[in-house]
């Protein structure tokens, strides 16, 4: 039984194996249009979603699967259920389920049971969906990932994550360009000194994104830090992908950014603008790379 919590999850093979069919179905929406015709999947969001739930509920309904969609205040894990007997009763109706949880611990206990297969559409420490689309939108633009160095400007959260341990497959590059007292995560950083992955941190965001081919950010506060939001505006504001750090980077450089975004913090108007097709084309990778996901969790490639 397959499950998805995070990049290490994958084997180098199924990583390419997974970007590559989610370019052939960038290509043709129709590939695999009853792929999940005998698949119920389920979709249980603890946070709100746009991209995430949209991705997947398209991706199943034309991939011929059954879709539910269920907020985890409609069930009775909201009310104290444990998330064992949860598990269980999932297996015995559904034929995998997609969770966006806070704790990437609930992610843990539910696949250890080994009664379904489980996605991991976002937790605190990982977004390994999005850390796919992203890796397959750079494939897409003609990067040979060997070669590719990625500036993550922000903090290095689960986003991050996803990036950096997509590194051990693609042979990419990282740097991150963060205030003190926002470290990687010790667990993170031993993945990526052990197999030898290139990773340069940096105070200086100016540094950072010098010679680079992408440049990555991210909100500065995630859903749960709301009571943060003054202080890390202020603390994060130097990290601000704006016309004059833009300067200091290639002209032919990608600016790339997982959405939403809030304008006018960590990415001005006119840098999100002027690289919106780009950061869009991640948007609609999240469809194709799901597609690919789905049929991977399936063992249907």
């Amino acid at each position: 039984m397959r499950h998805l919590l995070n990049l290490l999850d994958l084997s180098q093979e199924d990583f390419f194996r997974i970007l590559h069919r989610g370019i052939e179905h960038a290509k043709n929406r129709k590939l695999a249009p009853t792929a999940l015709a005998d698949k119920t999947v389920t979709l249980l969001f603890e946070k709100t979603s746009t991209r995430t739930r949209l991705s997947f509920s398209v991706a199943v309904m034309e991939m011929g699967g059954h879709l539910i969609a269920l907020e985890s205040q409609m069930l009775q894990v909201g009310r104290g259920e444990s998330v064992e007997d949860t598990t269980e009763v999932l297996a015995r109706y559904v034929d995998c389920v997609m969770v966006r949880t806070h704790s990437h611990r609930k992610l843990e206990v539910m696949s250890g049971l080994d009664r379904l297969p489980i996605i991991n559409g976002l937790s605190d420490r990982h977004h390994p969906c999005q850390g796919l689309a992203d890796y397959m939108t750079l494939l897409e633009a003609g990067l040979d990932l060997k070669n590719t160095t990625l500036a993550f400007v922000g903090e290095p959260n689960n986003v991050f994550n996803s990036l950096a341990l997509g590194a051990l497959h693609s042979g990419s590059r990282i740097h991150l360009a963060a205030p003190e007292g926002y470290p990687i995560r010790p667990g993170i950083r031993d993945h990526l000194q052990k197999k030898n992955v290139h990773l340069e941190v940096f105070q200086d965001p100016s540094a950072a994104v010098k010679d680079v081919d992408v440049i990555y950010t991210d909100t500065w506060v995630s859903m749960g830090q709301e009571e943060e939001a003054e202080e890390r505006k202020a603390v994060f504001k130097p990290y601000r992908l704006d016309d004059e750090l833009m300067t200091k980077a290639r002209n032919d450089v990608m600016v790339m950014h997982c959405l939403p975004a809030h304008r006018g913090e960590e990415i001005t108007d006119s840098v999100m603008d002027r690289h919106g097709p780009t950061i869009f084309k991640q948007a609609e990778n999240r469809l194709h790379i799901q597609k690919a996901i789905l049929e991977w969790i399936f063992e249907l490639i």
